[in-house]
């Protein structure tokens, strides 16, 4: 027999995956769609209320009536400002809708046209937000009664800009899987503002009320912690994601999907809670 000719088959030890290993990604991915499906229908019904409050009520002309909802709504005079503050009204409500539809599968792969023009749809709406956020912050003091307030929704943000300039940097490059990351990080930064409502309401249902800061002057520890949190906190547990995602290990795939079914039960309770106290009201 020619000795050259002879092969010898050697098996392939992990292809023999056990049970437990071969769910741990199916289980991961599934715990992020169930986030995902939770944050994005509560994004819509915020979204569904701005439209609805603040479009109702300025077109009949009761543009006071936003002042029972924010602590520095429409002021008589003040051109510059309420411009600023509809601007941001507007494009927080095109970053939810054009959010939402970036981040679902199916639209990426069917519509890739369509994904391209509405990435840069959010990009734009994204940073005219974040900066008439800014504004606000500063010249009409709207995130919270203390300088902490101020500072963690400016560097809010910054983020913002930063992730919008790198989400745009690595599509143009082509790098897409760098960019996807960029660009989830740039939706979770861009729903701070949706995260602390929710997040609050979360708070106070289960403590049976405000704990740890004055509701009349909205400033205590647990708002300023909550202040960085509403970003910082998605953020942190987005990186586990991506490290879990890329990680051989079973057990690291498992540990951040329970811990994303958690975080996403307890996010379900605070847009519940969010709704019927905070937005039912005003529909």
């Amino acid at each position: 027999m020619n000795a050259s000719a002879t092969v010898v088959t050697v098996p392939d030890l992990n292809t023999h995956e056990s049970p437990w290993q071969r769910g741990a990604t199916p289980a991961l991915r599934a715990a992020a769609a169930f986030w995902l499906g939770v944050a994005v229908l509560g994004q819509l019904l915020f979204a569904f209320y701005v439209v609805d409050f603040y479009g109702r009520t300025a077109m009949r002309g009761h543009w006071q009536e936003w002042n029972t909802v924010l602590a520095a709504g429409y002021i008589r005079g003040d051109t510059l400002g309420n411009t600023a503050l509809v601007a941001h009204l507007l494009c927080a409500v095109a970053v939810m809708l054009s959010g939402a539809a970036q981040l679902v599968p199916l639209v990426r792969r069917r519509w890739p046209r369509f994904h391209r023009w509405n990435g840069r749809f959010f990009l734009i709406s994204a940073m005219i937000a974040s900066l008439g956020g800014v504004y606000m912050i500063w010249a009409r003091h709207v995130a919270g009664g203390d300088l902490i307030g101020r500072l963690s929704g400016s560097l809010n943000a910054l983020l913002i800009l930063g992730f919008a300039g790198l989400a745009l940097k690595h599509a143009r490059g082509r790098r897409f899987d760098v960019h996807r990351r960029w660009a989830l990080r740039l939706f979770l930064a861009v729903s701070g503002v949706w995260f602390f409502r929710v997040g609050l309401m979360f708070w106070i249902a289960v403590n049976h009320g405000p704990v740890g800061f004055d509701p009349k002057t909205f400033t205590g520890p647990f708002l300023s912690f909550l202040g960085f949190a509403e970003y910082l906190l998605p953020l942190s547990v987005l990186q586990l994601y991506f490290v879990a995602e890329k990680s051989r290990k079973a057990s690291a795939k498992f540990a951040m999907a329970g811990g994303l079914v958690t975080l996403t039960l307890m996010m379900g309770v605070g847009i519940a809670a969010a709704f019927a106290f905070l937005w039912l009201p005003h529909l």
